[in-house]
């Protein structure tokens, strides 16, 4: 079966109606057979007190790109992707614009995904610097 990328992405972005991602506004932009992409705004909605992007919303932009991502591997009428690890280094600070998260597999087993998540700037700069590991269950339906 070969990957159809506007079907991955249209699936990401209507599962995130009425979720943390809609919150964020999360949107999934690009997907290969080994990636996802997802950009989220960066502004007073997701800001910490200084003013800069709460690290928070980095490891929510960046969990959600992996976990969806580890979609592309299961069956989703029959598997469930649960996140049970995430680390962030935070690098960079942002005040305004638009992240970009590309998270790229590592590790693809029966149970266990794992993820790195990068999330740059516009520029290209690292912003954060995440590890994803996913554990597949099988599903008890929604």
């Amino acid at each position: 079966m070969s990957f159809d990328k506007e079907k991955m992405l249209k699936l990401c972005n209507e599962w995130s109606k009425n979720t943390l991602m809609e919150t964020l506004e999360i949107e999934y932009t690009d997907a290969g057979e080994d990636f996802l992409v997802a950009t989220m705004p960066v502004n007073s909605r997701v800001h910490q007190p200084m003013g800069l992007l709460h690290g928070g919303a980095s490891v929510a932009l960046a969990e959600s790109v992996g976990s969806a991502a580890s979609i592309m591997f299961v069956n989703p009428e029959k598997q469930e992707v649960r996140g049970i690890e995430i680390s962030a280094n935070h690098v960079r600070s942002k005040r305004e614009g638009i992240v970009t998260a590309t998270a790229k597999i590592i590790h693809k087993g029966a149970s266990i995904h794992l993820w790195e998540i990068k999330i740059v700037d516009e520029n290209e700069k690292l912003i954060s610097l995440c590890k994803l590991t996913n554990m597949i269950l099988p599903s008890k339906g929604r």
